[in-house]
């Protein structure tokens, strides 16, 4: 037959569940796409096709 748990065995489970889960939720949170190299875009100013085709 079970036996009962102890109170301060419940409350330890449900205590290192609780970390457990919000461990997960950080380290969900922090998980992202990586950053660029180069977060400025290219600043050239662009020539019109007139002058490129001269």
């Amino acid at each position: 037959m079970l036996e009962r748990t102890r109170t301060t065995e419940r409350y330890a489970r449900g205590f290192a569940a609780a970390v457990a889960a919000v461990a997960a939720l950080v380290l969900a949170a922090n998980a992202g796409p990586a950053k660029a190299d180069d977060p400025e875009p290219d600043r050239q100013t662009t020539v019109p096709v007139e002058a490129a085709v001269r």
